[in-house]
């Protein structure tokens, strides 16, 4: 896996601006996913980054690059408590929260909806999108809005510059631990 693909799909969450993303990926053997992923924790780490499997699916991996301290902060969120706790998570411990949504995942084929949680969607947002069935929404980009369409719009396209740029950098040879934001 490239450098190149993890800031394709990752760049918000890299220089800080999103608690997490999530993309597909495939590996040669489990031992390479294993070496790959263990350098990029090595690299990301004191970035305040970590990147681990949440689904083997045949032959790719789902791979969640997230920041343990800004998920932290997202789930203690009561909207966001509230609806976990409603779904069978522990609440107030956030590893463990992981582990149960690894389970849930293992489990059914489609995705569970409090997954917008994990990846830093506003709780109301991921609400409205479990109450209205999907239907509805105020407008779409990375997630269906529900809540204040404006703000995620804006959120958005901060977003798209910022993997436009990530990508135009690490094109140039920056490496993605120098593109990382601490935290």
């Amino acid at each position: 896996m490239s450098e190149e693909l993890l800031l394709r799909h990752c760049s918000p969450t890299v220089v800080g601006l999103k608690t997490a993303n999530m993309f597909a990926c495939r590996f040669d053997s489990r031992e390479q996913e294993r070496s790959t992923l263990q350098m990029l924790n090595k690299k990301l780490c004191s970035k305040g980054l970590r990147i681990i499997p949440l689904r083997h699916n045949k032959d790719k991996v789902l791979l969640y690059l997230y920041r343990p301290s800004k998920l932290k902060r997202d789930l203690k969120d009561e909207q966001a408590d509230k609806l976990l706790q409603s779904c069978g998570y522990s609440s107030g411990n956030t590893n463990l929260c992981i582990v149960q949504l690894i389970k849930r995942l293992s489990e059914n084929e489609e995705f569970p909806h409090e997954i917008g949680l994990f990846l830093g969607y506003p709780p109301e947002d991921v609400c409205g999108f479990i109450e209205n069935k999907a239907q509805c929404c105020k407008c779409v980009g990375y997630w269906k809005v529900y809540g204040n369409a404006e703000k995620a719009q804006a959120t958005f396209e901060k977003y798209k510059r910022c993997t436009e740029l990530c990508c135009s950098l690490a094109a140039k040879g920056v490496g993605i631990e120098r593109l990382a934001a601490c935290y």
